[in-house]
């Protein structure tokens, strides 16, 4: 059984009305090992549908988290911001509401394009709306109880001054300390390091509960019922551990299923972009990765085990394999050893799976096409050449389309140049060109003005008249890669010139042999 459905079968049963949570801190440019959170809860969420329940994905943004430190990526003014809640510092290109915003409003619009159906929750409007005020005052109430819970989940040493709360300072805007006598339901006094003196009222955004009793405040206010999260909380003492106790003990109610899971790897030579500098984002993966592909790329193997991200050539054959399970579904067979990956596709789908087969053009193919022509019209082209597109359909076309746009943002910035090219519009005059290619290529002419146009039979052209002449097969594939697009390696050659007209590709040989 997939893991997912392991997950939903515990939560349907224990659960009247299920509700999964993930969420974010957008302090930072989102990395792509974030997607895993969200795939994750949707995976879920769709396998607990699946099984007839009402269940609700909430995907909370902690947006009144407080900047720690200016990023390296951070404009030197933004050293004043140190401190303050991320909801009320600028955006840093002034096209968004906020700091929080710019970094997380690009990625939720890109996450739909995966087929999460999750509700957004931004935490510093639930502060503002006092929907945490009842556990912040708990909080006060029982302080040495939390104390002492945290000394024995986590071993390190019990502090008298431990604050479970921190105001917000309204002078200078940051994070300060509160005086714990001076509190008396619903406001707390403080004096912050800038020399002010103030007074915070916990029923508003005037101050926020730390992680440890933030995380269990969330599970109290919306009953959730299961969340992922990522291995580092869910280690012995870590965070998890102490809000299971803090639910139960301070706020009385009770933890969700836990489903922690190990983090995402960079790999391959496409780890950095290119034109940035910097690693892959959670967006670079969206734009650059199928979205079916990259729903499948997380659910293939269980969250406790680690994921090699690589994109570079890694990206093809993640897409091959996704293609194959696809195959194995719709044909109705595969081996035991097959039934999780095809489980995998299944669940992808998010209870959306295709009536039948879609057609199916590979990355690897695309890759090749979209570098010959200009636009996706010139794509359809290009491949009618090679393939009967008339049965498909509507979304076999918005499916290519999103491929062909994936394969596009790949090719820009992450794609290793040895499977970059561009056609020649023509000979170059300086190119070298020897006697045995030009006899070479007199010998093609021949045979490809009226072989059928297909790759099969343009490869077995090639190696027949290759084997044939002083030049070699080897030395056939570099001469005809150099004069088609000046490398001496390339696509698949038979695919490759199928693709072409069958004219331009008689004339070029023509050109080559003169």
């Amino acid at each position: 059984m997939h893991w997912a459905d392991v997950i939903a079968e515990e939560v349907a049963n224990t659960c009247e009305h299920p509700l999964i949570a993930t969420g974010i801190s957008p302090t930072g440019i989102i990395h792509v090992g974030s997607l895993r959170e969200a795939i994750t809860g949707e995976s879920v969420r769709s396998a607990v549908e699946a099984k007839g329940k009402e269940v609700r994905l909430i995907y909370l943004i902690d947006s009144f988290d407080p900047l720690r430190k200016r990023y390296d990526f951070l404009p030197e003014e933004f050293e004043k911001y140190v401190g303050m809640p991320i909801s009320r510092i600028p955006c840093p290109c002034g096209k968004h509401k906020n700091y929080a915003h710019h970094f997380v409003q690009p990625f939720l619009d890109a996450v739909d394009s995966l087929g999460v159906k999750c509700e957004i929750i931004w935490t510093h409007e639930l502060y503002e709306k006092g929907v945490f005020a009842e556990c912040i005052d708990k909080t006060f109430q029982k302080r040495q109880e939390i104390i002492q819970i945290l000394h024995e989940v986590t071993g390190k040493e019990a502090k008298a001054d431990y604050a479970p709360y921190n105001p917000v300072c309204e002078k200078c805007g940051r994070f300060t300390h509160p005086i714990f006598d001076s509190y008396s339901f619903p406001f707390v006094e403080y004096d912050c390091i800038c020399g002010h003196h103030g007074k915070a009222d916990v029923r508003k955004a005037d101050g926020k509960l730390t992680w440890r009793l933030e995380w269990p405040a969330k599970w109290m206010v919306f009953g959730t019922s299961a969340e992922p999260f990522g291995k580092d909380h869910a280690a012995a003492g870590g965070s998890y551990d102490s809000g299971k106790r803090i639910i139960a003990e301070i706020f009385g109610g009770k933890a969700p299923y836990p489903i922690p899971y190990e983090f995402v790897q960079l790999k391959g030579v496409g780890q950095m972009h290119k034109s940035l500098g910097c690693p892959v984002t959670g967006l670079d993966a969206i734009h650059m990765t199928p979205p079916e592909v990259l729903n499948y790329l997380f659910l293939r193997v269980n969250p406790s085990r680690a994921i090699d991200y690589d994109s570079g050539l890694g990206m093809l054959d993640m897409s091959d394999e996704y293609d194959r399970m696809e195959r194995l579904y719709f044909g109705g067979e595969w081996t035991e050893s097959e039934d999780n990956s095809v489980r995998a596709y299944a669940i992808a789908q998010h209870n959306h799976i295709p009536e039948q087969l879609p057609v199916q053009i590979s990355y690897r193919h695309l890759v090749n096409l979209v570098q010959m022509a200009d636009d996706f019209d010139g794509v359809m082209e290009i491949l009618s050449r090679t393939q009967d597109m008339s049965a498909a359909t509507e979304d076999d076309i918005e499916r290519l389309k999103r491929r062909v746009s994936c394969v596009r943002y790949w090719l820009n910035g992450f794609a290793p140049d040895m499977v970059k090219f561009s056609i020649l519009q023509a000979v170059p005059s300086d190119m070298e060109i020897t006697m045995n290619e030009k006899v070479y290529f007199q010998a093609l002419v021949k045979r490809m003005n009226d072989c059928v146009w297909d790759a099969d039979t343009i490869s077995g052209v090639i190696s027949d008249i290759a084997k044939t002449q002083p030049i070699g097969t080897k030395g056939a594939f570099k001469a005809l890669y150099k004069i088609f697009i000046g490398k001496d390696k390339g696509p698949r050659l038979g695919a490759f010139l199928a693709s072409m007209n069958q004219k331009f590709v008689v004339n070029r040989l023509i050109q080559a042999s003169n």
